[in-house]
């Protein structure tokens, strides 16, 4: 993916004018998810971009073979959850049921997690989920979840100030107030920002918190997060949102007709116990 260096992620306008402007969080949010928004358009994801769960049945081969392994783990319980995160059409959840072994795929359970509609010609026995089932035994997999949980924008002022960036319908942003509280305290420990003027980064405080819920829906299991990220350290210094839009990347603007999307902090998100991979090394 290219152009996450733009150090505006979309037009830019001066002075002190917000109407019609509000931060990234909130906008992203209605865009992606609310009525008529992109995760709800009846062509799906998969009509704007691949995954890796849509480039090669080898993908769900491989977490079908995970689930396996949860399985011996558990000493095979009378049920197996697989729980899949952002689900999508359901494409994943019915190619791992259908790669299972018979013995095995017979005391799964299969959940697709999403906001959207249930699709057509979903195999009955998937159920169609708007939050992960309480008290799960099994495996929970969210393929590039995170990366469409909204975040706010913080972009540093020619003080040195972290302020928060604010955008309005048509992409045009402004800076609104300086960032404080929760989201101050997550920039300082996860991603402090230079004083120096246009540096920006993405609040992820709201990815660690979808990601520990998503975990404790476990009773017993593996909970795994495959995502675009970066690590302390590695930061990029203008952030990444981006727009993807019919198979290209398009600047982000939050009008509901393109996926809005920012890499993970996922040393943030990781709880106690985890460990990050790269995708390469975990396959």
């Amino acid at each position: 993916m290219t152009g996450h260096g733009d150090r505006t992620g979309g037009n830019r306008t001066d002075g002190n004018r917000t109407d019609g402007a509000r931060g990234w969080r909130e906008a992203a949010r209605a865009a992606l998810y609310g009525p008529g928004g992109f995760y709800r358009r009846p062509e799906g994801p998969v009509g704007h971009f691949r995954t890796s769960v849509h480039a090669s049945p080898l993908f769900a081969g491989a977490v079908s073979r995970l689930l396996c392994r949860v399985d011996e783990a558990l000493e095979r319980p009378p049920e197996l959850t697989f729980v899949d995160m952002a689900a999508g059409r359901g494409e994943l959840a019915a190619d791992v049921l259908a790669a299972l072994p018979p013995e095995v795929a017979l005391r799964t359970r299969v959940c697709a997690v999403e906001v959207a509609d249930r699709p057509a010609g979903l195999p009955e026995r998937i159920e169609w989920l708007d939050q992960p089932p309480p008290g799960a035994r099994g495996l929970l997999f969210a393929n590039e979840w995170l990366d469409n949980v909204p975040v706010d924008v913080a972009e540093t002022d020619e003080d040195g100030v972290p302020r928060l960036v604010l955008v309005r319908p048509d992409g045009t942003e402004v800076p609104g107030g300086p960032v404080d509280g929760e989201d101050a305290a997550w920039l300082e420990r996860w991603w402090p920002l230079p004083p120096e003027e246009g540096l920006r980064a993405e609040i992820g405080l709201p990815r660690d918190r979808a990601w520990a819920a998503a975990v404790a829906s476990l009773d017993r299991g593996l909970a795994v997060a495959v995502d675009y990220a970066h690590t302390a350290g590695a930061r990029p210094p203008f952030g990444t949102l981006t727009g993807f839009r019919e198979g290209r990347e398009v600047p982000p603007v939050p009008d509901g007709c393109r996926d809005l999307t920012a890499h993970v902090a996922l040393d943030a998100c990781r709880l106690p116990g985890g460990r990050l991979l790269t995708q390469r090394e975990a396959l």
